[in-house]
């Protein structure tokens, strides 16, 4: 593991520590690094949602769509 130095205002280091004394966090890494990998889920998601934007308009899904899948799913079981 690396290790990472980071500079924080008088503020938010009293936040950060808030949040690791009543957040169930067991240090302040722990904390970071979760922030960091909602960070990554969050573009993850937004990468996801900008493609299925840019995607062509599929089927409608309405009743008779999800009869159909269920028809799929009967006849292949």
């Amino acid at each position: 593991m690396t290790t990472m130095n980071v500079s924080l205002p008088d503020e938010l280091k009293a936040f950060v520590d808030e949040q690791v004394d009543g957040g169930g966090y067991g240090s302040t890494s722990e904390f970071v690094r979760d922030l960091i990998r909602r960070e990554q889920g969050r573009q993850q998601l937004r990468s996801l949602l900008l493609d299925g934007a840019r995607s062509p308009v599929g089927p409608a899904v309405d009743d008779a769509y999800f009869a159909s899948l269920r028809e799929r799913m009967h006849s292949t079981a």
